[in-house]
């Protein structure tokens, strides 16, 4: 994971662009005081650089009837079998995170699900059998906030005149 250094221009793109993904280019030029062009250039290489992932459109996963969000930490019985487990976590189309973890799990899962019913079902037919020694599960009742992470504390680099 390498660090990339953004100078002033970069940061004032990310900031707009993640703050609206549908801003115009040229909206972003007029802000920041160059062509459109130069916007291009630079979310180009932002994107080369994997600075910036895409843009998306966010779907309220409740709003389609996923009514139960939980957070599903993973021990499995051989640790040395994490690739073949993640593999067959990505085949689960309901878990929407997965993370190497460091104290009690050796991964941890973001999940939705119809329900609770639903929710017993995945982590019995389709958790269980990929070798878990114990899972620990907790339900989220609301999201407080979900947001990225600002662009304001970001080291810059200086510009080169």
């Amino acid at each position: 994971m390498g660090h990339h250094s953004l100078d002033s221009l970069d940061k004032k793109i990310l900031r707009m662009i993640a703050d609206d993904a549908r801003v115009p280019f040229l909206e972003v030029a007029r802000t920041c005081n160059v062509s459109g062009a130069a916007i291009h250039q630079r979310i180009q290489k932002l994107t080369n650089l994997g600075v910036i992932k895409g843009s998306q459109f966010i779907i309220d996963p409740e709003k389609i009837g996923y009514e139960t969000c939980a957070y599903i930490g993973l021990n499995l019985r051989t640790p040395e079998t994490f690739d073949e487990v993640v593999n067959e976590l990505r085949k689960i189309p309901e878990i929407v995170e997965c993370h190497y973890t460091t104290g009690d799990y050796d991964m941890f899962i973001k999940i939705y699900a119809l329900n609770n019913h639903h929710l017993l079902t995945i982590i019995h037919d389709k958790l269980q059998p990929l070798g878990l020694a114990r899972s620990e599960t907790i339900i989220s009742f609301n999201s407080a906030f979900d947001r990225q992470l600002p662009v304001v504390d970001i080291p810059v680099e200086e510009d080169e005149e």
